[in-house]
């Protein structure tokens, strides 16, 4: 033994490079797949990115993969004003924010209701809201655009969020209801002890500990409502209350198309998730798993 401590003391190779750490083939192969991957969603973006400063015949012809040649703003200027792209940001911006400060007011409410009181049908109410996660768009559309009709809400922007806030209400009410059930009771009947009311126990004590489901669920809605196109397809027919989605349409005419300038519009139209999904990808992640958005 005195003899291997000699040795070691007396050799000249330092004692941090005697041994070298075994390299694990596994995770090596597992990194190098996730590089590619990552490269190749991220491509796209940038494909996108170039797409808008190029001219029809640099897209199809001469230049269609590589960078441009020639920064042509004139196409973020002609998106900006020919077509009128302002207004339908705005009223992308107006359907999304609604979408998000309604479902999340009902879907919260209803969570609370069926997840911390006891009262009649409380679980048939919970699944029957649950069910409407099951239910395809297509095919309530026909009677969804007769409704709007009957209802006067044509070309409006409650025939956008009332619908939008239908179809996200039982996914956010499923990620609540699971959230508030791992919410110790403890905290409300201290509250009551206290002489807390219901309200006062909801506002106080429940709500800012649903801060980090809110936040998930704030992010997803407005994700679905800022991408979504099928609805507005057929409930808005007025070029003023069209949203960023339709507006996409207009670029395409019938005879030539300005491909640069629809480019530049999907650039705008992409932004504001690709900077939700930068400085919120946690929150984002979350609102994709169910587990992960309950434990918060």
């Amino acid at each position: 033994m005195e003899s291997s401590v000699k040795q070691i003391k007396n050799s000249k190779i330092p004692i941090n490079k005697r041994r070298k750490p075994n390299l694990n083939i596994t995770n090596i192969i597992f990194k190098g797949f996730l590089w590619i991957y990552a490269t190749l969603s991220l491509y796209p973006i940038v494909w996108m990115f170039f797409y808008s400063f190029k001219n029809n015949d640099e897209i199809f012809v001469s230049n269609p993969f590589g960078p441009p040649t020639t920064l042509r703003f004139e196409n973020y200027v002609s998106a900006l004003t020919q077509y009128n792209v302002p207004k339908y940001f705005l009223n992308s911006v107006i359907v999304s924010l609604a979408t998000v400060c309604l479902t999340i007011f009902l879907s919260t409410m209803f969570s609370y209701a069926t997840a911390r009181m006891r009262w009649k049908g409380q679980n048939f109410f919970r699944i029957f809201v649950s069910i409407g996660m099951f239910i395809p768009v297509q095919a309530i559309l026909i009677p969804l655009a007769i409704l709007v009709r009957d209802l006067n809400l044509s070309n409006k922007y409650l025939s956008l969020i009332i619908p939008y806030t239908a179809f996200n209400i039982a996914f956010s009410s499923m990620v609540l209801y699971g959230f508030l059930r791992s919410i110790p009771m403890e905290l409300e009947e201290a509250a009551c002890i206290d002489g807390a009311g219901i309200f006062t126990t909801f506002f106080k004590i429940i709500l800012p500990n649903l801060k980090p489901a809110v936040a998930t669920l704030a992010i997803f809605n407005f994700l679905q409502a800022w991408n979504e196109f099928p609805i507005a397809l057929i409930l808005i027919t007025e070029n003023s209350m069209k949203t960023l989605p339709l507006g996409l349409l207009f670029f395409q005419g019938q005879f030539t198309t300005d491909w640069g300038a629809m480019g530049a519009a999907m650039v705008i139209a992409s932004l504001p998730t690709i900077l939700f999904y930068i400085f919120f990808s946690n929150q984002v992640e979350k609102a994709l798993t169910i587990g992960g958005a309950v434990k918060g």
